[in-house]
């Protein structure tokens, strides 16, 4: 008998991305997730499950071992930052930037600086390889308004379009990494379910290249 896996999804942008990918795998929930208020999914294979949590806590169930694989953001993995987590698979969806963002035209003070923030860890490393001291103020969304409020002289965020910032009079200064979603696992998992994860990876990793070359 073939020993269950469980996928974790992350919750929103990542899972309308990430849901027709699985189908081009092969891979499909025995209800509509959208329409579900359940966390816990039955897939058409009946030794595969599908769990949808938030987006941040991807990580650690993987780490910990209650789901065997699991789909996150490289800016969540980045974060969580953890060496016990292995990345078989770049999905290449729900891409966008890391970047820091200040008001149109500020100029940056010459010393310490105020950076707002949810990426705590990526951005005291970010502005230590920089030479920069910071201030980091951990916010927990609505990261345009601290630059304007006089909060933060810049933020650290995801940018996707910009659009954002520049309805808020703010304006993209640098790049920190690209973001797209991963696939990942558990070191531990890698070893001890190498024969039931590795069929996994290699079903979604040919469906990200049929995705990619029909773009």
């Amino acid at each position: 008998m073939t020993q269950p896996l469980t996928i974790a999804l992350s919750k929103g942008r990542i899972l309308d991305d990430t849901l027709p990918l699985l189908a081009e795998a092969g891979i499909h929930p025995a209800e509509d997730i959208n329409k579900s208020r359940k966390l816990i999914f039955d897939t058409n294979h009946e030794h595969i499950k599908l769990v949808v949590i938030r987006a941040a806590d991807v990580p650690t169930y993987v780490e910990y071992g209650a789901a065997d694989l699991g789909v996150s953001g490289k800016d969540v993995l980045m974060e969580y930052d953890s060496d016990n987590l292995c990345e078989p698979l770049d999905l290449k969806i729900a891409t966008c930037r890391l970047m820091t963002a200040a008001v149109k035209g500020y100029e940056l003070p010459e010393g310490r600086l105020k950076v707002a923030t949810k990426f705590v860890n990526v951005a005291k490393k970010y502005f230590a390889e920089q030479g920069r001291q910071v201030d980091i103020i951990k916010l927990y969304g609505g990261m345009e308004l601290a630059p304007i409020m006089g909060l933060a002289d810049l933020i650290v965020d995801i940018v996707d379009t910009g659009n954002t910032l520049k309805a808020n009079g703010l304006e993209p200064r640098d790049d920190i990494a690209p973001i797209s979603s991963r696939l990942v696992a558990s070191r531990a998992a890698m070893k001890v379910k190498h024969a039931q994860i590795q069929p996994i990876i290699d079903l979604i990793g040919a469906a990200v290249e049929r995705q990619q070359q029909a773009k």
